[in-house]
């Protein structure tokens, strides 16, 4: 009477857990199909074991799947088993991986290990989900994780054993995880590989739940021992420990049905003179742990949706920003790469417009820069007025009135501009190389054409030339007095100055107008050269060229970026996209 009145209480709650646990479920689950987990933890039960520990017997148990057995390693990957209770359907089984879904389970599994880790005995951390659709399973999900192997055997790598234990404690570790422990109660549990494990990353046991499997293997005397352990008396667990008893390999040989083996393992421990008494603490079968293990996690949910809302409302804040940081990449329909192609063109010829033209005036622009070699030039000029000056001003220059020997004095200073010229040439086309460093074939023709034309300029300026109201107005400055052109007679043909300058202190006044007036066509001159063959018609010739792109079949290779970039922006736009989907999920539970 006592067991029809728990067995109806237990059938009342596995009613109201299906009522209320599915949406909890479905949401981890939904957040995991849309690749969640990459971002941040999820809240997941996780079933460890040594190899041979009863593991598979025991989710095989819960979800009615023929899982795959045999000796040695036979889950390679990690497994996602998400069981579903849906009344009034036929019992559904879908294997998904690398976007692939099969239905035919055991041999499917068997060839999605063998695609991911390849064929052998190698292990990787791709994960295969499972789903099972049955009315006679609980709503609950677990992954269950390679058996840990301590000596390898053939086919295997020598670290097999490390590399289980990698993949395992990537999983058990995170404090989202509840660790679900598969010991065998026919051996001592201090010692057993799982368990010290999960000792290791939940050392209070806060997050551990162990399962004791093949009771009917202990020796006959351990009884009370295993016991105490049940009750928590030897290693404790704050979520406890389970019996179970499983289908034996002589069940699985005679193709003893699940639900029949059930029924067996629900007669074991009522007959059992130690453990009969599990049965009435919900501390034994299978169903006792699916109704355990399922509100274990749902609860382990809840508490954990907060936090995690807020770790992908963060997330979802950062990853926009790094994308808005990376900028949009081209389209990879041919009418949106050529439409994106045209208006890239387009803002990049102006911008290049823009700065060699001078505007706007910002630290970045070309121009700006140049502004500052231009002033050096500039300033140099200056000083050679100078020097001048105090090296003629007030000096007889006896003689001095034959032209030539004028002319001969005026070229030589001029000549000692050229090389600083140059100079200034050489700075301004390495400062525009190391910002235009991908049109160096423009830039060295524009390079011989600004160096032909200031050579040809310093040849001109070999000839004593100037207007006659910009020598008189820098005479009259230089001697403050008043000339006009009416008084400039005719020095020979060469030189209609020479009998001014003759008349004029017969010293090298005229010497430093002339040099001032030289200076002054080079401050202006050479800029302005400067300027238009390196930045203004290499602008002009540059949009010409880049506008030729457009006749170009192969549009894609014209839009080719930096891998890295594309891969980054790529993998910002999938978790944009998880991290929106998660966000809706988790507002439609909470509607």
């Amino acid at each position: 009477e006592h067991y029809n009145s728990s067995h109806t209480g237990r059938k009342s709650m596995m009613h109201h857990l299906e009522e209320s646990i599915r949406p909890y479920i479905d949401l981890i689950d939904t957040l995991r199909s849309v690749g969640i987990h990459k971002d941040l933890a999820l809240p997941t039960i996780v079933v460890i074991g040594d190899q041979s520990s009863g593991k598979s017997s025991v989710l095989e148990a819960l979800s009615g799947v023929a899982l795959p057995r045999g000796n040695g390693i036979v889950t390679r990957c990690p497994l996602e088993l998400r069981l579903k209770k849906v009344p009034g359907v036929n019992w559904k089984a879908v294997l998904t991986y690398d976007k692939k879904a099969d239905e035919s389970v055991n041999s499917s599994n068997f060839a999605a290990q063998n695609e991911l880790a390849g064929k052998g005995v190698g292990i990787r951390d791709e994960l295969i989900t499972l789903e099972v659709m049955s009315p006679d399973v609980c709503d609950l999900t677990l992954i269950d994780l390679p058996g840990i192997a301590r000596v390898p055997v053939e086919g295997q790598p020598e670290d097999i054993g490390k590399q289980i234990k990698r993949l395992i404690m990537k999983y058990i570790k995170k404090h989202e995880t509840i660790n679900l422990v598969v010991v065998p109660c026919n051996t001592d549990i201090a010692t057993t590989e799982a368990l010290k494990m999960a000792q290791e990353v939940d050392p209070e046991g806060i997050r551990t739940v162990a399962i004791l499997t093949k009771p009917d293997l202990i020796d006959k005397g351990t009884e009370k021992t295993v016991l105490a352990i049940v009750h928590n008396k030897v290693i404790p667990l704050r979520k406890g420990y389970i019996m179970v008893k499983c289908r034996g390999q002589q069940q699985i040989n005679d193709d003893i049905p699940l639900e029949e083996a059930a029924q067996m393992e629900r007669d074991f421990f009522q007959n059992h003179d130690y453990f009969r008494c599990l049965l009435k603490e919900d501390n034994a079968t299978i169903k006792s742990l699916a109704v355990k293990l399922t509100q274990d996690l749902v609860d382990h949910i809840e508490k954990s949706l907060p936090q995690l809302q807020e770790q992908i409302k963060k997330q979802l804040w950062s990853v926009k920003k790094a994308l808005k940081d990376c900028e949009d990449g081209p389209p990879e329909d041919l009418e949106g790469a050529k439409e994106f192609l045209i208006k890239t063109l387009n803002g990049f010829n102006e911008e290049i417009k823009s700065l060699s033209s001078g505007e706007p005036m910002t630290e970045k622009n070309m121009f700006a820069q140049l502004r500052a070699e231009f002033k050096k030039w500039n300033d140099y000029l200056n000083s050679t007025k100078t020097s001048c000056d105090e090296n003629y001003r007030g000096m007889e220059l006896p003689g001095f009135m034959n032209y030539r020997m004028f002319q001969k004095i005026l070229q030589d200073h001029v000549a000692k501009l050229k090389d600083p010229a140059m100079n200034l040439l050489n700075a301004i086309k390495g400062t525009i190389t190391h910002i235009c460093d991908k049109i160096n074939n423009i830039q060295l023709t524009q390079l011989e054409k600004a160096e032909q034309r200031i050579s040809e300029q310093f040849k001109m300026e070999n000839r004593i030339y100037t207007q006659d109201p910009i020598f008189l107005k820098i005479l009259s400055e230089i001697t403050n007095e008043t000339f006009s052109e009416k008084e400039l007679p005719v020095f020979d043909k060469q030189c209609k100055y020479s009998q001014m300058l003759e008349a004029y202190y017969e010293d090298a006044t005229y010497l430093i107008v002339f040099f001032q007036i030289v200076v002054q066509r080079m401050a202006d001159q050479l800029p302005l050269m400067i300027t238009f063959y390196m930045l203004q018609e290499t602008a002009q010739l540059l949009t010409i060229d880049t506008m030729k792109l457009l006749e170009k079949p192969d549009v894609h290779e014209l839009l080719s970026e930096d891998s890295d970039v594309s891969k980054r922006r790529k993998d910002l736009r999938a978790r944009l996209n998880r991290l929106t989907s998660a966000t809706k999920s988790i507002s439609r539970l909470s509607a």
